[in-house]
């Protein structure tokens, strides 16, 4: 393998002449060999910090810090960058747990987005008197700003990519809560018989308690579009020209489509991770709702014959090594796999978030680390469970619905008509005998037949109506 030299602080090393990385990469390459995930394994991280560096190209431009033709080198390397991103994903490859705050990630960024302008000019990888990685590319910044920007541009469009496949998720949902919108099954709390519903009504709740969490999303997205680029190495702005960090942040947002704004103090915003909180606790309630969703499904489809057999879900594989002809609920139970691991990311980001010290955070590695991986298993489990899952649910309409009117949970409807005491009495003759209620009502000429067929209509157990006009 031929080589080239490179020097830094604490002297030399050899790096593979065909990698667009340099020196400080290539430390962090031999200092963290920790998980085995790279950087590279992140792209929107990558054209966060690429896209960052552009606008901070620009702003360098405009403001005259460097020469015209340095800019425009940088630029088009950006732009090439952005263009091949899967190529240049290799070019990214320390680990994504790592000391230094975040300074591997950004030195790599600027090695990378140098050594890409080099050879596009013609010149060598490593030549940097020509165009150097901290003297050009990282000219009027630091890491602690560039890479929570970077970090904050790829939050921004990881969550697109959340809100995506939650939307799709609910529009499944919605499919077959109109599909099962007239199917009678028994509602319950705590796992006993309540009153009668729809199976429609069931799955649009579902439905409903995901879009609730799509403003918490947006809300939490809106927080992130604060960043702190110019506040350079503590907030001060020091090695910037006055006015540096709104010109920079509007060619991010121009380049972005997003509108990005300047954090209100610098120097708190250096330090502070406050949002990452926000948005790790949002993805957590996403996973504490999406996981109840699924243990909803997995109780719905017991049996087939010794449990609740309400729904079918998709027969997606033999469930036993044992026992045959048995299928399990594999889907919703991944699902609720991940959004243990989505909960437990949060516990990690709250730590990491907690552990700044004076001007700055060094942690935000690992919160990193924890926020894609959450939004990335999110996006993955609400693919699956959307696809695999939610799409192929029939239902068992006559057996839900024979539950309904052998159950004791509809005495309920008759309350405002024989009164509470004789429900209970009722009731328990009911679970005593095995009785249904309506023999019991009718055997004891407590109510007409008539009217009892009204009551207990599956319209009425559904929605119901005519109960309701006794207090009109």
């Amino acid at each position: 393998m031929q080589m080239r030299r490179e020097e830094d602080l604490l002297g030399g090393l050899d790096i593979p002449v065909d990698v667009y990385y340099g020196i400080h990469t290539q430390r962090a390459i031999d200092n963290f060999v920790i998980s085995g995930s790279k950087i590279g394994d992140w792209p929107l991280l990558i054209k966060g910090m690429v896209l960052t560096k552009k606008a901070c190209a620009s702003a360098n431009m405009d403001m005259g810090t460097i020469a015209k033709d340095k800019c425009q080198m940088i630029l088009l390397a950006c732009d090439h960058i952005l263009q091949n991103l899967d190529q240049f994903r290799k070019d990214f490859p320390s680990d994504v747990f790592q000391g230094g705050a975040g300074t591997s990630v950004n030195m790599n960024t600027n090695e990378v987005i140098a050594n890409v302008a080099l050879e596009m000019h013609g010149h060598a990888k490593g030549s940097y008197t020509v165009l150097h990685p901290n003297d050009h590319v990282n000219k009027c910044q630091s890491t602690n700003d560039v890479y929570p920007t970077g970090f904050r541009v790829a939050i921004y469009y990881y969550l697109q990519k959340l809100l995506k496949q939650v939307t799709q998720l609910t529009l499944a949902l919605d499919h077959k809560a109109t599909q099962f919108q007239s199917v009678l099954k028994m509602g319950r709390t705590q796992l006993q018989d309540a009153v009668p519903m729809s199976l429609g009504d069931e799955f649009s709740a579902w439905s409903a308690n995901l879009k609730e969490e799509l403003k918490t999303i947006k809300r939490a997205r809106k927080m992130i579009q604060e960043v702190n680029l110019g506040a350079t190495a503590i907030g001060t702005g020091v090695n910037a020209p006055a006015g540096y960090s709104k010109v920079a942040i509007n060619h991010l947002s121009k380049l972005t489509n997003v509108r990005f704004v300047q954090s209100e103090n610098l120097v708190e915003a250096t330090s502070d991770c406050g949002d990452y909180v926000m948005v790790a606790g949002v993805l957590k309630t996403m996973a504490v709702k999406l996981s109840k969703i699924c243990n909803d499904l997995r109780l719905l489809s017991s049996g087939p014959r010794c449990g609740l057999n309400e729904i079918n879900l998709p027969q997606m594989q033999a469930g036993s090594s044992i026992m045959p002809a048995k299928v399990n609920p594999v889907i919703p139970e991944v699902v609720n796999q991940i959004c243990f691991k989505v909960i437990g990311n949060d516990l990690t980001v709250t730590l990491a978030s907690e552990a700044g010290q004076l001007q700055l955070n060094v942690m935000e590695p690992v919160i990193a680390q924890a926020l894609f991986e959450s939004i990335d298993l999110l996006c993955s489990g609400c693919q699956t469970l959307t696809q695999k899952c939610i799409s192929g649910i029939t239902a068992n309409a006559e057996h839900s619905k024979n539950m309904v009117l052998q159950s004791i949970g509809i005495i309920t409807y008759l309350d405002p008509y024989i009164g509470h005491a004789m429900g209970d009495m009722l009731g328990k003759e009911a679970a005593k005998t095995g009785k249904s209620i309506r023999e019991l009502v009718l055997e004891k000429k407590l109510l007409s037949e008539k009217k009892l067929n009204k009551i207990l209509s599956p319209e009425n157990l559904m929605r119901p109506i005519y109960t309701a006009k006794l207090y009109k």
